[in-house]
């Protein structure tokens, strides 16, 4: 008999699961890996990618999430950390850890990263602003 509550095997294709916008922030787009599905809302992981210049980014926030992971598989982006500037370049992993204030505020036109959050439901906070924000650079 079938444990409906165990994880479950998962296999996405790229051609099942294309980026689609309507996650969390209109400037990026969203593919779902069936994460969520498969851990029966346990962990959520899904690929994040630029669609648009930033404008104000993605404002201060905070996650209330018990674990979160970004993996920046393509490009860069530059985050606030509590007060620290954070160059996360293709290739980096950085772990929010729960309820870390920051803010994403600029990012190359080939940003893509790999996020993985529990639970799948997490909320995001808003935040009053911790320090001054740099300007995005100009997209090329």
């Amino acid at each position: 008999m079938l444990d409906k509550t165990a994880t479950q095997f998962s296999h996405i294709s790229a051609t099942d699961t294309p980026f689609k916008p309507g996650g969390l922030r209109d400037f990026f787009l969203y593919r779902d890996l069936g994460i969520a599905e498969a851990t029966h809302g346990k962990v959520i992981a899904h690929l994040v990618k630029a669609n648009m210049a930033p404008e104000t980014g993605t404002g201060w926030h905070r996650h209330e999430a018990d674990f979160q992971i970004v993996i920046m598989t393509k490009g860069w982006a530059k985050f606030m950390y509590e007060d620290k500037e954070t160059l996360v370049q293709a290739g980096d992993v950085v772990h929010q850890r729960p309820g870390i204030r920051h803010y994403l505020f600029d990012y190359s036109p080939d940003m893509e990263y790999l996020e993985i959050v529990s639970p799948a439901d997490f909320k995001t906070v808003d935040v009053e602003p911790v320090c001054a924000i740099p300007a995005p650079a100009p997209w090329k």
